[in-house]
């Protein structure tokens, strides 16, 4: 049993003719219109009313269109749209190294900021735990830990030195209760009359008070003890009462 022969396409040229020419249907619709007047008093108006009556419209035109694409095989391609209508193409997705790397630099401008505020991060107790453990890798070193109020006096006294009128020897015991090591403090002694009105006040130093064999840039560990004695002028013979303050 043999397939049926398909029958054979009309050419291209043909086709165009043959749509060209008009149908006798057409040829009839223009010689005589439904309902036209034949007494042919106005022949301009049956001419004008029959062309638009067989004017194409644009669905048929597309459709004979298509017929022509299919019968003679041809593609038809679209034109590409203007680059300001297309859709923006998706940017390739950044690497990780690239991450990785700024993420690295960050860190390592943090502790950048760190180190060069050490100073004043090591002067707050929420941050010099970190930032003590940072300087012990990074081998730097941080200002000792000033808290006056965490030095107590064990036991203090003043009395006047033998053979040396207006001369008075002071002796001071104290401990550093702070949780960090500190600094030698300053000392400020007062003393007052029999009134409790201060005659005279001043304000030792470290180098003040500590033996020449001291070095007063030391430090003094958390819980350590330390006793000075040295020996201060009697600003009148009415001195009673003594205090001290730790700065």
């Amino acid at each position: 049993m043999t397939e049926p022969t398909p029958p054979p396409r009309r050419p291209l040229a043909t086709f165009l003719r043959a749509s060209t020419e008009p149908t006798p249907e057409a040829v009839d619709a223009i010689a005589s219109p439904p309902g036209a007047d034949h007494n042919q008093d106005n022949p301009v108006a049956v001419e004008a009313e029959a062309d638009i009556s067989h004017a194409p419209d644009a669905d048929e035109g597309d459709a004979a269109f298509k017929r022509l694409a299919e019968d003679t095989g041809a593609y038809v391609t679209a034109t590409p749209a203007p680059s300001f209508m297309r859709a923006p193409e998706a940017a390739p997705p950044t690497p990780r190294w690239q991450w990785g790397l700024v993420a690295g630099l960050v860190v390592l401008l943090s502790l950048q900021i760190a180190v060069a505020d050490r100073a004043r991060l090591a002067a707050d107790a929420g941050s010099r735990p970190w930032i003590a453990g940072l300087c012990g890798v990074l081998h730097c070193r941080l200002p000792a830990w000033q808290e006056p109020a965490a030095f107590s006096m064990i036991s203090r006294d003043v009395r006047p030195v033998p053979g040396q009128p207006g001369a008075l020897q002071v002796q001071a015991s104290f401990r550093n209760d702070a949780r960090w090591e500190q600094a030698w403090p300053s000392l400020r002694l007062s003393l007052s009359d029999p009134d409790g009105r201060v005659i005279g006040t001043r304000v030792f130093a470290s180098r003040d008070y500590l033996d020449p064999t001291v070095d007063a840039a030391s430090v003094l560990e958390p819980g350590q003890s330390a006793q000075i004695a040295f020996r201060v002028r009697e600003p009148a013979a009415s001195t009673v009462a003594f205090t001290f303050e730790f700065l």
